[in-house]
């Protein structure tokens, strides 16, 4: 066990971390290995790194190779996962999905309009050394999203510390977008940490009405009343889960952004390909809808659900909103959308509105 870890670590810096020279990846691999106690093992886990450094481009040719005779492997995903979506989407998008998740993810960052502007945070972007690129979807509203090529620690940043803007991925901003916040409405964020849509439904309600953000988590807790004081959200109650109290026909809307496999952002979660097994998507489908069913009471006629979820499969979407509308027919399915990495570019989402009707 020893040899395959020490063994992995060296490979990898030989094949995919183009900065360190081979011979001290080869060096430092052999090195650890006799600084843990397994001396015996230096001279096999050098022959075996050389013999790799010998052959590199023939095995980067055989690795290239099993992404079509053998696509799980890889593209180092579970087999189960390559079958699911290969047999929903088709060979082609799997890939591209699969092909997706091994990439690092960029980093977005959208103006908060509580704090600054466009224009006073792109100077002073200009002069903290930040560097971004400007993009727009259909679903992010009329302000655009910034890609963030290069800059300094996040922390590090005025700017930041300051709350001129917030770090989110474009797809989050799709489930604010169909609960359509109005300025003196009363929203609950049922599952608000870390508090991004919360300060994005601040800044639509022009910090006037009341939202009452919860998280079932303490630890997430403490993240969203940071966020939201960074952000400058004043109209917003952070309730511990004591205090939340159901209130019957009270809300105007109601954002469940509710846990799930999240394999629609797997890029973000290297390890959770591994973690993840098929009976957790109906476990999950069980918690999604209690939730569903714990805000089904409390919002005022005419008022809406927002179901939302970053997960790709149909057991925490699709099927979750039909087995609710079949235990609650006063509520009418408004508006539904997917997002797909390889549609879309963005990190997967599930956003469903359901609208109370009586």
């Amino acid at each position: 066990m020893a040899a395959r870890v020490l063994l992995r670590l060296g490979l990898y810096q030989l094949f995919w971390l183009s900065r360190v020279p081979d011979h001290a990846a080869i060096h430092e691999t052999v090195a650890v290995s006799k600084r843990l106690g397994y001396r015996s093992l230096s001279g096999f886990i050098n022959a075996v790194l050389r013999g790799y450094l010998r052959e590199r481009d023939a095995t980067l040719e055989r690795l290239e190779a099993l992404k079509e005779s053998h696509p799980a492997v890889g593209y180092s995903h579970p087999d189960w996962l390559w079958e699911r979506w290969r047999g929903r989407w088709g060979k082609a998008r799997a890939r591209r999905l699969m092909e997706w998740n091994n990439k690092p993810p960029p980093t977005y960052a959208r103006v908060n309009r509580l704090r600054t502007d466009h224009s006073a945070l792109l100077a002073r972007w200009e002069t903290e050394g930040v560097a971004w690129a400007t993009h727009q979807w259909d679903w992010t509203g009329p302000d655009p999203m910034y890609e963030l090529t290069s800059h300094p620690p996040l922390t590090d940043l005025p700017s930041f510390r300051e709350g001129w803007f917030a770090i989110q991925d474009p797809s989050t901003l799709l489930a604010v977008e169909l609960l359509a916040p109005k300025p003196g409405e009363c929203v609950l964020d049922l599952c608000a940490a870390p508090g991004g849509k919360t300060a994005l439904i601040a800044q639509r309600m022009e910090n006037r009405g009341k939202i009452v953000g919860y998280d079932a988590n303490a630890e997430r807790l403490r993240q969203l009343r940071e966020t939201v004081s960074r952000l400058g959200v004043e109209c917003a109650q952070i309730t511990e889960a004591a205090d939340l109290m159901p209130r019957k026909r009270f809300y105007h809307g109601i954002l469940i952004d509710a846990p799930c496999s999240n394999t629609g952002v797997m890029r973000r979660r290297v390890d959770l390909r591994w973690r993840l097994t098929p009976k957790e998507l109906i476990q999950l489908q069980q918690d999604q809808l209690e939730l569903l069913g714990s805000a089904a009471d409390q919002v005022r006629l005419g008022g809406a659900v927002v179901y939302s979820t970053c997960s790709l499969e149909p057991e925490e979407n699709r099927e979750v909103i039909e087995q609710f509308q079949r235990e609650h027919p006063d509520y009418r399915l408004e508006a539904v959308r997917e997002l797909s990495p390889f549609e879309n570019g963005v990190d997967g989402t599930f956003v469903a509105r359901l609208t109370r009707e009586t």
